[in-house]
């Protein structure tokens, strides 16, 4: 991943809902992402027996359920070391250069991926 530098204030109102998403129900991850209206969307890693699904997936697709049809802007917090490749891949079917914004449980920002 690049190196990141300062984010704005809404991409870290973006971390922060990630954070509260992933904390809220000890998840994996949390993530959100901010559509082209400025809505934003939480979601944590949901895994089920019958179903599972990354925090970036399910942000997305609740971004979708609501009529989103670009993606400005994500973010992912988790313990892992990079960005995994689903929830990655339903960012870009969005928007191809959009910034995800991959910080660790405390907020710190490790990087920003953009392609």
């Amino acid at each position: 991943m690049p190196d990141t530098f300062a984010l704005s204030a809404e991409d870290n109102k973006l971390v922060t809902l990630a954070r509260s998403a992933r904390a809220r129900v000890g998840a994996a991850e949390g993530a959100a992402v901010r559509d082209q209206d400025g809505r934003t969307y939480a979601a944590a890693t949901v895994a089920l027996p019958s179903l599972a699904i990354s925090a970036l997936q399910l942000a997305v697709a609740s971004a979708v359920a609501s009529g989103a049809t670009k993606i400005e802007a994500a973010a992912v917090v988790t313990s892992a070391v990079g960005l995994e490749e689903a929830g990655r891949a339903a960012v870009r079917d969005l928007a191809p250069s959009a910034p995800i914004h991959v910080a660790n449980p405390t907020g710190t920002v490790h990087g920003t991926v953009t392609a």
